[in-house]
């Protein structure tokens, strides 16, 4: 697959580059998508919910009523769950939510959703560029001028750059991330990829 690479005022540089066909260009497996979407969202769970059972309830522990001749059931003590603000039965407890996937899986699920943004025409080349300072409108304006603004929009950036990711930070959709922080949930959560030139070099050779 062929793309021209635009400049920051949406003009094309000239310059076209080749997406590697193993990696933009496979038959995307859409488990493999749903597990490690699934592992993701996992990974970000705390876990650290937790309700009071019935030893754990601060009430006192005194018997309601004799056990027999009240008319009606017998209760041990109001920590019962049977009362309200008793002790949970069965509640939540702090517990690890995080599970491990194969690399090679991982691996085909993110080769998976760049196929699909392909395949979509989702995927718009911009030549490298910097910021001197964080200014929210200019990034705005970059993003105007490659179609990508008011839709979600994942930009890849090669390496970190701290001032990109500063003007980016207070709009709503959109996500700016290094290469190596890529992965298949904001690939597939994002309408449209925005990638610096030279992370498709960085993602064909790390598949070596």
């Amino acid at each position: 697959m062929e793309l021209s690479v635009y400049k920051i005022d949406g003009t094309e540089s000239g310059k076209k580059v080749t997406l590697d066909s193993e990696i933009f260009g496979i038959q995307p497996n859409d488990h493999a998508i749903y597990l490690d979407v699934k592992q993701y969202l996992a990974n970000q769970r705390q876990g650290t919910h937790k309700t009071k059972e019935k030893s754990e309830v601060a009430y006192s522990t005194k018997k309601m009523g004799r056990q027999k001749g009240g008319g009606g059931a017998r209760h041990g003590s109001i920590k019962s769950p049977t009362y309200v603000g008793g002790g949970t039965v069965f509640g939540p407890k702090p517990r690890d939510y995080r599970f491990k996937l194969n690399k090679k899986l991982k691996q085909l699920a993110r080769y998976s959703a760049l196929s699909y943004k392909a395949q979509e025409n989702a995927i718009v080349m911009v030549e490298p560029f910097s910021m001197e300072a964080p200014k929210t409108k200019e990034f705005i304006q970059i993003l105007n001028n490659l179609n990508a603004n008011g839709r979600r929009t994942l930009f890849v950036l090669p390496q970190i750059s701290e001032n990109i990711y500063k003007s980016s930070r207070n709009l709503e959709n959109v996500n700016v991330i290094t290469i190596d922080e890529i992965n298949t949930y904001e690939i597939m959560k994002s309408y449209q990829l925005v990638l610096v030139d030279g992370v498709q070099d960085i993602i064909a050779e790390r598949r070596k």
